[in-house]
């Protein structure tokens, strides 16, 4: 994730102590904190493949208790949360088409048959 595009902050894959979002102010995306921010972005989401799996495999068994259901949903809303960040981060860094022929204004309902 180097071929940084936008100019404006972006937003870290870990928080401050209390919870608040961390940023890095704009560069060539090669500096230490970037790469360690993209290390860690990838880590995170091969993270949540890894918790996918296991869901899977818990929720296929249909043996689970209820302490294991909870332990699930809880890592899975932790693996959601962290995905989310990614997601929101590289989404803010992607280019924004200059000729984008149609507007959001401007686009139309399908028209039935």
């Amino acid at each position: 994730m180097t071929d940084h595009v936008n100019a404006g902050p972006r937003l870290l894959p870990w928080t401050s102590p209390d919870g608040n979002p961390c940023f890095l102010l704009p560069g060539d995306g090669t500096g230490y904190v970037s790469r360690l921010a993209d290390r860690m972005e990838a880590e995170q989401l091969g993270s949540a493949a890894v918790l996918i799996e296991e869901a899977e495999r818990v929720l296929s068994g249909r043996a689970w208790t209820a302490g294991e259901l909870q332990l699930l949903a809880v890592q899975l809303k932790d693996s959601l949360v962290v995905v989310h960040r990614v997601a929101e981060s590289r989404g803010a860094r992607l280019p924004v088409p200059d000729d984008d022929p149609v507007e959001p204004s401007e686009a139309r309902e399908p028209s039935e048959p």
